[in-house]
């Protein structure tokens, strides 16, 4: 069985490895701020691997983001997941997380420059761990998965975006434009905190910029549909057997566009 469809169980806790996993802190600096970001992979596997900048959920850097990140490095990625809030702001609790949230959503250059950073990041890992610089690309749940689409609006030079249930709006449609790269947003046909007139947004949005881009809706699905800690039914509700067909879908426009030369 691959490694990227095992189970969330998979224990994974900074600075220690257990089966072959290794979640470590990696502190690092945006103007004079302090963030820590968790780099992700399988120590078991020799070969250069390519790299994904991952963007969690509101609740940011937590264990059960690790877990996330975990499932989907498996033995295929290096995975680091961005902290978009900085290492003094660790929310605890809905209210906290919809403030940070909230205030990083309302400064769009904000959130671009802290996502990129988070990618140069990434790259800087490369003489650490068997990291192949040359194939990365990026990720995001809810929160992160608007932060995603906001850092392949701003031109980042990365080969692919994927979206999971994340928000889709932006302020400045236009700028679909400089996206370089294949977009993929994996969406919850019911979900309501992104109804269908923002989808169709985003797509007028796709369209008009002549980008490159795929929207799939699961139809049952609603928002945080790969969250296993998501139990609030018709809101925020985990789907199992959508979150497995999504992340077959992750994999496979990486395999599409790493296979590239």
């Amino acid at each position: 069985m691959n490694k990227s469809l095992m189970a969330l169980g998979l224990c994974a806790v900074v600075g220690f490895a257990q089966a072959e996993m290794v979640v470590k802190a990696v502190p690092y600096e945006i103007d004079g701020v302090a963030f820590e970001g968790r780099l992700i992979y399988d120590d078991s596997v020799s070969g250069a691997r390519p790299g994904l900048l991952m963007v969690p959920d509101w609740m940011g850097v937590t264990e059960n983001s690790e877990k996330q990140a975990a499932l989907v490095a498996g033995d295929r990625y290096v995975v680091f997941m961005a902290d978009m809030y900085g290492k003094a702001i660790r929310p605890s609790n809905a209210e906290e997380a919809g403030a940070a949230a909230g205030a990083v959503r309302a400064d769009r250059a904000l959130m671009r420059e802290r996502a990129q950073a988070a990618v140069d990041v990434l790259k800087a890992q490369a003489p650490q761990v068997a990291l192949d610089a040359g194939k990365l690309g990026a990720i995001g749940f809810c929160f992160g998965g608007g932060s995603v689409l906001e850092l392949a609006r701003s031109g980042a030079h990365l080969q692919g975006f994927v979206s999971f249930h994340g928000n889709l709006d932006t302020p400045n449609p236009a700028d679909a434009q400089h996206i370089k790269a294949p977009v993929l947003v994996l969406h919850g046909a019911d979900d309501p905190s992104v109804p269908p007139v923002q989808v169709d947004a985003f797509v007028a949005e796709m369209k008009a910029a002549a980008t490159d881009w795929q929207l799939i809706s699961y139809g049952g699905a609603v928002h945080s549909f790969t969250n296993p800690q998501a139990n609030n039914p018709g809101r925020n509700q985990y789907h199992p057997q959508v979150a497995a067909r999504s992340y077959r879908a992750m994999n496979d426009l990486f395999d599409e566009v790493f296979a590239k030369p």
